[in-house]
C-alpha cells in the first residue's frame, strides 16, 4: 500500500477522533490502528514517520509515534534473556 494512500487512512482515523479532543484523541486513533492495521501497514507508516512523517495531522503523528514507541518497547522486553 502506498504511502499517500497510509496517510490518507490515518488521517480520517484522526478526523473521527478529533471532537473528542486531543487527550482522548491521540489514544483513540493508536487504538484504532492497532487493532485493524496489520503489520506491512504499521511498519510503513512507522517508516514514513521516520522519514519525517510528511502530511500527516499532529494528533495522527503524535498517537502514530506513541504505537511505533510500544512497538520498540515490547520487541526490547522480548529480547532480553
Amino acid at each position: 500500500m502506498s504511502p499517500d494512500r497510509l496517510i490518507y487512512m490515518a488521517n480520517q482515523i484522526g478526523h473521527f477522533f478529533q471532537s473528542q479532543g486531543h487527550d482522548k484523541a491521540v489514544p483513540g486513533i493508536a487504538d484504532h490502528i492497532k487493532k485493524f492495521w496489520d503489520p506491512r501497514m504499521l511498519s510503513a507508516i512507522f517508516a514514513h514517520l521516520e522519514a519525517g512523517g510528511a502530511g500527516l495531522d499532529p494528533d495522527v503523528r503524535e498517537a502514530i509515534a506513541a504505537l511505533k514507541a510500544k512497538s520498540t518497547e515490547v520487541k526490547s522486553a522480548a529480547a532480553q534473556p
